[in-house]
């Protein structure tokens, strides 16, 4: 199969910072899946063909620096009034400001209001807070007729946060791509954490557009009885062997 090429570009003081740059997912499979044992008699969902390209198919952004979030926690105003507050801070590390890589340069918030998202369930979620990003300096550029969509890491998000998934036509828009962050208020009401360096936030899953149109058909019922008849006999690998195609993201 013919490899297309997707392209990660930052300034070139960027490489000098040791940085953890994009790479693919499949670096990043998690514990859970690969303590799974899974055989005939043991049955998991290490199995499962769909699920394992989900971890594998595509590249990871990585947060940059130590980001440290304080997220609807009790403060005071000069009058003693106390009122919800959330603020984010992480360390300035030189030429980190100016390559735009961090939400906080120790002065100024980057952030989305919340009446950008009015409506939505993600205000609840983030407890009624402005939303903030993580600024990312990576340009990516993949060939003519192919975009990107942006989520987080399938199967393996971090329980604390998510961005807003997306689709950007990375073969025409050659900027920066921000991304808006949701904490989980649901789960974590009053949040002070740190979000490590290296800690995978994006996945990116490059593909080719084209326009579709929709088709409702009813099925072969005695085909799909044979289907159902002869699957179990292979149930183990059925998939793998008769469907799938390998991908690779290297």
């Amino acid at each position: 199969m013919l490899e297309k090429q997707i392209e990660f570009i930052a300034p070139k003081s960027y490489f000098n910072l040791k940085q953890d740059y994009p790479k693919p997912i499949k670096l990043n499979i998690p514990d859970w899946y690969k303590k799974l044992e899974h055989s005939v008699n043991n049955r998991t969902i290490k199995g499962c063909i769909p699920v394992l390209d989900s971890l594998t198919f595509g590249y990871s952004l990585s947060i940059p620096v130590d980001i440290s979030i304080h997220h609807n926690v009790t403060n005071k105003d000069k009058n003693g009034k106390e009122f919800k507050d959330s603020f984010y801070g992480c360390p300035i590390e030189k030429n980190m400001a100016h390559e735009g890589i961090n939400i906080n340069d120790g002065t100024h918030l980057s952030n989305h209001p919340i009446g950008q998202l009015e409506g939505s369930p993600h205000v609840e979620k983030n407890k009624n807070l402005p939303f903030y990003k993580i600024s990312n300096p990576w340009i990516i550029k993949t060939p003519p007729g192919y975009s990107c969509l942006f989520v987080p890491p399938l199967n393996n998000e971090d329980d604390r946060f998510t961005i807003l998934p997306a689709i950007v036509d990375t073969d025409t828009f050659h900027k920066e791509i921000n991304f808006p962050i949701v904490l989980n208020g649901d789960k974590y009401p009053n949040l002070e954490t740190t979000l490590k360096k290296g800690t995978p936030y994006a996945q990116v899953i490059p593909f080719k557009r084209n326009n579709w149109k929709m088709k409702l058909s009813t099925m072969d019922e005695k085909k799909n009885m044979l289907n159902n008849f002869l699957y179990p006999l292979r149930m183990l690998h059925t998939y793998k062997l008769d469907f799938w195609n390998k991908k690779s993201c290297k």
